[in-house]
């Protein structure tokens, strides 16, 4: 197998003005998903919009979680997590897992119904779909930690999925003609 080199210009370019960037990120439509994890460490959750599958073969994933938040030092010692992705009946779900419930304590797992799969990650039982996984690689890029994870459980529910798009949630549809 050949290696490419590509030059770089990340020293010569400066980056985008942060407000610039975040205005055009806010505009993205993305799944809501909470990123779970229990373990020696404890447990934990929290609401990330960032994740994406990475690969097939073998099954890996990723979930963006921002550094300030105590849940990545708790998933990085615990070695395992679930992506919960919610319902579109699940804002509220969102919003306690974001630090800001409209009822309740915030990161309050008795708002919800758990299980676990495969590892000891709590999994949403009603959740469009759980993936549960053992972290593959961790990388520090930003103000984000990246949990790649390599999948060793799922399930799914045939539901609509809760996006956020704009600053409010929504729930896609079919176009319209």
């Amino acid at each position: 197998m050949a290696t490419v080199k590509v030059e770089s210009t990340a020293d010569s370019t400066d980056s985008v003005d942060i407000d610039a960037f975040v205005g055009a990120m806010r505009v993205q439509a993305a799944a809501v998903n909470l990123v779970t994890s229990n373990g020696p460490a404890g447990r934990t959750g929290v609401t990330v919009s960032a994740m994406t599958s990475v690969s097939a073969e073998p099954p890996l994933l990723l979930a963006c979680v921002n550094r300030r938040s105590p849940s990545v030092a708790i998933i990085r010692q615990n070695g395992v997590f679930c992506i919960n992705a919610l319902s579109a009946e699940q804002s509220g779900l969102a919003d306690t897992f974001a630090g800001r419930p409209s009822s309740g304590h915030p990161f309050d797992f008795e708002a919800a119904e758990w299980t676990n799969l495969t590892t000891t990650a709590p999994a949403l039982v009603d959740a469009v779909a759980n993936l549960d996984c053992v972290i593959h690689d961790i990388v520090e890029a930003g103000s984000h930690t990246i949990f790649i994870g390599r999948v060793v459980g799922a399930v799914h529910r045939n539901v609509r999925p809760l996006v956020y798009c704009d600053r409010t949630y929504l729930a896609p549809g079919p176009l319209k003609d």
